[in-house]
This record gives structure tokens, C-alpha cells and sequence, in this order.
């Protein structure tokens, strides 16, 4: 029988988080107390500077906190070493970055492949998926370009397809429209708006009022503090 314990995600208890600069700690996340619960979409939303792209790095396992815990999946990840974090990422988290992050030298199909090659999936499975993606979020005729070779908003979509490759249940998106244009970015909202049905467990940092629209929890920071959080 399942509690609802079993369908917490993520869970950051007391998580606070500063860089050293020199001499000096400067403070990025100050005490957060969070509980994401399984299929919910939330928004992580606050100005420039707020902390949102540190707490996305920190639940991802990218970077750790300097005091509290984050437990994802009831793995505590700053307990875990980069080999773990590094086949937890490729198995149970998808990222899509706001800068895309593609690799430049590898073909659109290629980049999509490319954490299903890490788990050395079957070949012919591989092919299959990469086309089932390509068709899904619309870049059939991009297939073999590089990245330097697409708009803003394709190379957007080749993310979410590379981040969706091996079917995590947590998806990580990070200003995921910020650069893009009106048009391009419906269709992000769109591809948003199909997984949230699919009920994967999804955070977006996003300023994008028709993303917000989907949020089941919002979450707000504030200079580092969690300032509201409304259900």
C-alpha cells in the first residue's frame, strides 16, 4: 500500500547554499524547506539573482548545498559521489538548460542518442527512440543538422528531446523559453503542457506568465529565501 511518503520526490530540509568569492561567502539560497510530490509541474519564479538556476543545479545533483540536505528520489545526493550523481542524472532526471547546451560537432539525431548510447541501450532501440522523438517534437527535417545550423527555438527542442531520451520521471527545465521568440516559445509551452498530461514530475525556473499557468505549486524566492509558495 502506498503513503504518501512513497510519492514525495524531492525533498530539501534546511537547504542553504553560498559560493566563496575571495575572501568572502556570498549567501544564494538561505534555509529552503521544500516537498515536491509525484506528476506535480512546478514554477520556480523570483527576479535575477534569486537563487531559482542554483536550487534547479542542487535537486539535479550538478552542484551541491554547503548546509541541509536535498534528497531526490530519497537519495541524498550531497552524500553521493560524481560517478553516482553522473548515472543518476542519465536514469532519473532530464535537463533542459537555458542555453541549450548541444553538443556542437554531433548531429541532431546524435544528440538525442547520446544518453541512451551512456546506458549502451541496443542500437536498433536507439534509432527507433531518436525517431519517435524527432517526430514528437517536430524536427524531422533537422535531423541530421548540427546545432549551428538551427534557430533558437529547434535547438530548444532538440534539448527537450535529449533530455527525454531515456524516459525520466523528473523533468528540469531552466528558463527554457527566456531565449526565445513569441512563436518559438509556444511551442515549448506546448511540449510542456504534453508531458505535464503524461504526469511526469516537472520544475521549471521560468519569468513566462503562460508557463506559470500550468504550475501546480509556485514557488517563489526572494534574494535566496523562499518567499511563497502557494499549492
Amino acid at each position: 500500500m502506498s503513503t504518501e511518503t512513497d510519492n514525495i520526490v524531492i525533498s530539501a530540509i534546511s537547504l542553504s547554499k553560498a559560493y566563496q568569492i575571495e575572501d568572502t561567502q556570498v549567501p544564494v539560497l538561505k534555509d529552503i524547506n521544500l516537498t515536491i510530490t509525484a506528476g506535480q509541474f512546478v514554477v520556480l519564479c523570483g527576479p535575477s539573482g534569486s537563487g531559482k538556476t542554483t536550487l534547479i543545479n542542487i535537486i539535479s545533483g550538478i552542484d551541491k548545498p554547503t548546509t541541509g540536505k536535498i534528497l531526490v528520489f530519497k537519495e541524498d545526493l550531497a552524500e553521493q559521489n560524481e560517478d553516482f550523481l553522473a548515472d543518476f542524472r542519465c536514469n532519473q532526471v532530464g535537463f533542459v538548460f537555458q542555453a541549450y547546451n548541444l553538443v556542437s560537432t554531433l548531429t541532431v539525431a546524435e544528440n538525442i542518442a547520446f544518453p541512451m548510447e551512456w546506458k549502451r541501450h541496443n542500437p536498433k532501440n536507439i534509432e527507433k527512440h531518436v525517431q519517435e522523438l524527432i517526430e514528437k517534437l517536430g524536427l524531422e527535417h533537422r535531423a541530421n543538422h548540427f546545432p549551428a545550423q538551427l534557430s533558437g527555438g529547434e535547438q530548444q527542442r532538440v534539448a527537450f528531446a535529449r533530455a527525454l531520451a531515456n524516459d525520466p520521471p523528473l523533468l528540469l527545465a531552466d528558463e527554457p523559453t527566456g531565449n526565445l521568440d513569441a512563436k518559438n516559445g509556444q511551442k515549448i509551452i506546448e511540449i510542456l503542457q504534453g508531458l505535464k498530461a503524461e504526469g511526469k514530475t516537472i520544475i521549471v525556473s521560468t519569468h513566462d506568465e503562460e508557463i506559470m499557468r500550468l504550475a501546480d505549486q509556485k514557488v517563489c524566492l526572494d534574494e535566496g529565501k523562499l518567499a511563497t509558495q502557494n499549492e
